[in-house]
């Protein structure tokens, strides 16, 4: 599958719009790999030994590649020793040797891989670190945010002030307050202010979106950025989720992220039927009132022979 994705491979089109899913998680493995080695054995600052990239890698790279990792392995542990202290004391009923039989064991195994689905749903849905939105699209957030800061520059543009202009409820059109101080972006985005990318950092100063930077300061390939990601949300046929505009009652975009997301939710549910289907049977098994199909009124022993 992923030599079919190697030869479709369009370069000059982001991945999220080609179907792809198995060349991201490479891309992003590489990624992960590469922010492993410059932050415990490659140069602290790249262009000591490579001109060409030219940033501070060290920190960055640490926080953005492997404390995402780190966390997921500690809620790994967690909620694996959680579950399973927890199914013990349900299902075992005070005896160690009544969960020594696969039933109970299988049923430990789907409920902590159903957790390890919800997990990864929610990690896919909001993450744009650790599933970068260059590779799977942008988040939900990103793109209402996406959004709102097109429309700014669109209208900054035509003479509007976005630092004093107000919407219908008196609240900043283009710019409040969050409720720490902060300024953020107006309108149905203002529930997403504490979202954080890589196009819109830049424009960010101590308190918030600077508005010396807003108004001086954007360059083209932010106003690129958003636009692509405004218009990719991982919405399909929801409408205004966040304020993110889309066709009423038309089939709209959906990214490799909304997939993902989905297929994590779906699968880790039917995961937790499983548990709780076997864990009821272990249970029942323990206590000594599981019933099987009763073999001898089978209606099949009644049939006449076919021959």
């Amino acid at each position: 599958m992923n030599l079919f994705e190697v030869a479709h491979f369009v370069p000059e089109k982001p991945m999220y719009e080609q179907g792809l899913i198995l060349l991201p998680h490479l891309a992003t493995l590489v990624l992960g790999f590469g922010g492993i080695y410059h932050s415990l054995l490659g140069p602290e600052t790249l262009e000591e030994s490579f001109p060409f990239f030219g940033y501070y890698s060290r920190l960055f790279i640490l926080e953005a590649y492997m404390i995402p990792g780190l966390l997921g392995e500690e809620m790994f542990h967690l909620y694996t020793w959680r579950n399973l202290a927890y199914l013990n004391q349900t299902f075992c009923m005070g005896s160690p040797s009544t969960c020594m039989v696969g039933e109970a064991y299988l049923s430990y195994s789907l409920g902590a891989l159903s957790v390890f689905g919800f997990i990864a749903c929610c990690f896919v849905w909001f993450n744009n670190t650790a599933y970068p939105s260059e590779f799977y699209g942008p988040t939900g957030p990103e793109a209402s945010q996406a959004q709102a800061f097109t429309f700014l520059v669109r209208d900054q543009r035509l003479g509007a002030n976005v630092g004093s202009a107000q919407g219908p409820t008196g609240l900043g059109k283009y710019l409040m307050r969050s409720p720490t101080g902060e300024i953020i972006f107006g309108g149905e985005t203002m529930r997403f202010w504490d979202l954080r990318a890589p196009w819109l950092e830049p424009l960010r100063g101590p308190n918030g979106l600077d508005l010396s930077r807003l108004k001086k300061d954007i360059q083209p390939w932010q106003e690129r950025r958003s636009a692509e990601y405004m218009t990719h949300a991982p919405l399909g046929s929801l409408n205004s989720v966040g304020g993110v505009a889309t066709e009423i009652n038309a089939v709209n975009y959906v990214s490799p992220r909304s997939w993902l997301a989905t297929s994590h939710f779906v699968l880790g549910f039917f995961l937790f039927v499983g548990h709780l289907w076997h864990a009821g049977r272990a249970r029942a098994a323990a206590a000594g009132f599981e019933k099987g199909i009763d073999r001898d009124l089978e209606p099949v022993l009644f049939m006449t022979p076919l021959n």
